[in-house]
């Protein structure tokens, strides 16, 4: 019985894959899209039936597969999607999104030339850091500014320019590691500095710094703790006193809190105060909690930032023209004090009246969905003990289930990427607009169909 019932299952493998179209005749049936894209979803879609037929499994129809490769394929990798999740400065999800001004300075600038490097006052080569130098200068205090890619390469740069060939002076409890398996020793090794640690883990005292301070020594690094808290028995060094040893500091103040009068930063190390206590160069993102580009600022002394502007690393690590375009625009609306312009800080600060009102909207969209409290955070490295109470729509998978509703809701246009919970898809209002909200309530709900 085993045997003739194997080979009735194989006679019926043969039939379903004789009955598989060939590659020409599926491409020939994917009307209006070009041929090259056409014959590689039908390869795809043909070669995947073949394997589950011949693995005895259920075959998805190659026609339905081919044309929705050829979708896959034909829209960009990387688009726009809804933020759910409650992350304000969601690193996964490109971290900031940037305010309408910077988006129209990006997009007036990206559809023609420029004046980048051009001064159109001499009629002479310019510099491109003229376009935001002065605004940083303003905001911080400080002599001089440079802006770079990232905030890790303004620390690589400082340490190189400050401190290549000798010591840079680090307490252990700063040897931190900034995201993506990158930490301090590794990209300082880069700079050509010699790392010479201080300190414990939890402790490190001035009289640390003073007998490290010798003719070696290049600049002291500072780093602040952005991704997580030492609490307890503790003691660090305060900007002040740092500054008054008699080398450079270099302080990596990390997310960019140039706000200073919202109380929900007030943990976060002020840009403006390091600079005041003379830090050779202060480092800090602009696309977290500055809420603008992908950025690393330098701002501090001039002679340290014209010893920054000069190295052979400051090329390779030069801001692009877009970038400068966005960060011109940010940091415009900090000088103008129009921080409710400013995405990022908006939501930090959102009322709970306001992220009730968009949570209950969304609930009446979706079948089944509840408005329950929940805790957003702010993520990208910046403020990890804060917590952000507030309203939620918590949507009820029923018997699709909280993972299939998920892949689901990433596969929509745009796809929504929220957060589980005890069984429920929650949707955060925080980190939506108005709009985006009705957006992904919609999409949940056609995805619960």
């Amino acid at each position: 019985m085993r045997g003739a019932g194997s080979r009735a299952a194989s006679r019926v493998a043969s039939e379903r894959l004789r009955a598989l179209p060939s590659v020409e005749e599926l491409a020939s049936s994917l009307g209006g899209v070009p041929h090259r894209a056409a014959v590689r979803a039908a390869r795809t879609a043909i070669d995947e039936a073949r394997a589950a037929i011949l693995e005895g499994r259920s075959a998805p129809d190659p026609a339905a597969r081919a044309r929705r490769l050829v979708v896959d394929a034909t829209r960009p990798s990387l688009r726009r999607v809804l933020n759910a999740t409650g992350v304000i400065v969601h690193t996964n999800l490109g971290r900031a999104p940037l305010p309408d001004e910077a988006v129209a300075a990006v997009l007036e600038l990206a559809s023609g030339y420029s004046n980048l490097e051009y001064d159109l006052e001499a009629g002479a080569r310019g510099s491109r850091q003229a376009h935001v130098e002065e605004l940083a200068r303003e905001l911080t205090g400080a002599e001089a500014a440079l802006v770079v890619n990232n905030c890790a390469a303004a620390v690589l740069l400082a340490a190189a320019a400050l401190a290549g060939g000798r010591e840079l002076i680090v307490s252990r409890g700063q040897l931190v590691e900034i995201g993506g398996s990158f930490r301090i020793p590794e990209v300082v090794a880069q700079s050509g500095a010699r790392l010479r640690e201080i300190g414990t883990t939890n402790r490190t005292r001035l009289s640390d710094y003073e007998a490290a301070v010798g003719l070696e020594t290049g600049a002291i690094l500072r780093a602040h703790q952005s991704n997580f808290r030492t609490v307890g028995f503790v003691e660090e060094v305060e900007i002040e006193q740092l500054c008054s040893l008699p080398v450079p500091v270099i302080d990596d103040v990390g997310s960019g809190a140039l706000a200073e009068r919202v109380p929900e930063l007030a943990e976060e190390p002020v840009v403006r105060r390091s600079v005041a206590a003379g830090a050779a160069v202060v480092c800090f993102s602009g696309d977290k909690l500055l809420g603008g580009p992908q950025a690393g600022l330098m701002v501090g002394r001039a002679d340290a930032i014209a010893h920054c502007r000069s190295h052979p690393l400051a090329r390779a690590v030069r801001v692009d023209k877009l970038s400068l375009a966005a960060l011109e625009a940010v940091l415009r609306l900090y000088r103008d004090e129009r921080l409710e312009a400013i995405p990022v800080l908006r939501m930090l600060t959102a009322g709970q009246v306001e992220l009730r009102e968009r949570a209950e909207r969304m609930r009446s969209l979706v079948s089944g969905a509840r408005v329950l409290d929940d805790v957003a955070r702010v993520g990208g490295g910046s403020l990890p003990l804060l917590e952000l109470p507030g309203p939620v729509c918590a949507v009820d998978p029923g018997p699709v289930g909280v993972d299939e509703l998920a892949r689901r809701l990433r596969r929509a246009t745009p796809p929504v990427i929220g957060r589980a919970r005890e069984g429920w898809l929650l949707l955060d209002p925080r980190t939506l607009t108005d709009a985006e909200a009705e957006e992904a309530a919609r999409a949940a709900s056609a995805a619960l169909r």
